[in-house]
């Protein structure tokens, strides 16, 4: 462990405003797109494979049901079977219960409407996209992209991914001058998103508009059938929460005041050893 009196304080600049900027959007669309997302799946509140909606056969599903004389809510995944009051399929205040797939905290608006939910979806989803693009095309063009995601030689060997898995299980990060640039694991993370999950988020999602079908007919097909689609969009959502989650969790264990500054003002505190001669 480094000696406190050997360490100083180095204020460096992370975080372009252009990457700050785009984070917010990210974070306000992602969070609307998602509870409005859900206020439309409550709509139909089960997903099939393939074309057309097997109603007998969902491979998962929320609703509620009359069991010992008591109405209780359930969710079918894969053909099992769980007692989710309270939560999914049967929620709300005690005693004012209504059948839903997601309760009502968790939707925008928290009132049943399938149009008030379409229209914030759609809305933000031209956000979203468009704050995409900027960021992308953005970051490609200042070199943000080339020189602090793609990973390095030196960081995809297998010693070198091995050693980064052991240590970030054992909640230990990059110190000091390790830290003004991003691990292995983080820059193989983001890319996925950026350039796996979210692209494939945004043609699932056009692959369920009628109009877009209309005029993109390969769409369809490349999912195998509509439903196939919106199965794979509500996963990638699901991926997306639990990408987001392990960032909130990682961003308070590395320091969450450090951090936070850094996507606000650009700035970030590394703690470097001085020289002892």
């Amino acid at each position: 462990m480094p000696d406190p009196n050997t360490v100083t304080k180095v204020l460096t600049y992370r975080h372009t405003v252009l990457v700050r900027v785009s984070h917010w959007l990210n974070v306000v669309a992602i969070l609307v797109l998602l509870m409005s997302g859900l206020q439309i799946f409550n709509a139909h509140p089960a997903l099939y494979w393939g074309q057309k909606s097997a109603f007998a056969d969902p491979w998962l599903s929320m609703g509620a049901i009359n069991r010992g004389g008591s109405t209780i809510g359930v969710t079918s995944i894969g053909g099992q079977t769980f007692d989710t009051t309270g939560l999914f399929g049967y929620s709300g205040k005690a005693g004012v219960r209504e059948p839903r797939g997601f309760p009502a905290w968790a939707t925008l608006p928290s009132y049943r409407t399938l149009a008030d939910g379409r229209h914030w979806h759609f809305f933000f989803a031209w956000v979203f996209g468009l704050n995409g693009i900027f960021y992308l095309v953005g970051n490609l063009l200042n070199g943000h992209i080339r020189r602090d995601l793609l990973p390095a030689r030196d960081q995809l060997t297998g010693k070198h991914l091995l050693h980064e898995i052991i240590e970030h299980i054992r909640l230990r990060f990059p110190k000091g001058e390790e830290a003004r640039r991003y691990n292995a694991i983080q820059k193989m993370t983001y890319l996925a998103v950026i350039f796996g999950l979210l692209p494939l988020m945004i043609l699932t999602g056009l692959t369920m508009s009628p109009a877009v079908d209309a005029s993109q007919p390969w769409l369809v097909p490349l999912f195998g059938g509509r439903q196939s689609a919106r199965s794979l969009h509500f996963i990638c959502a699901n991926l997306i929460v639990l990408f987001v989650l392990v960032h909130v969790a990682l961003v308070i264990v590395v320091g969450f005041f450090n951090s936070m500054r850094s996507m606000i003002t650009g700035r970030y505190t590394l703690h470097v050893e001085r020289d002892a001669t």
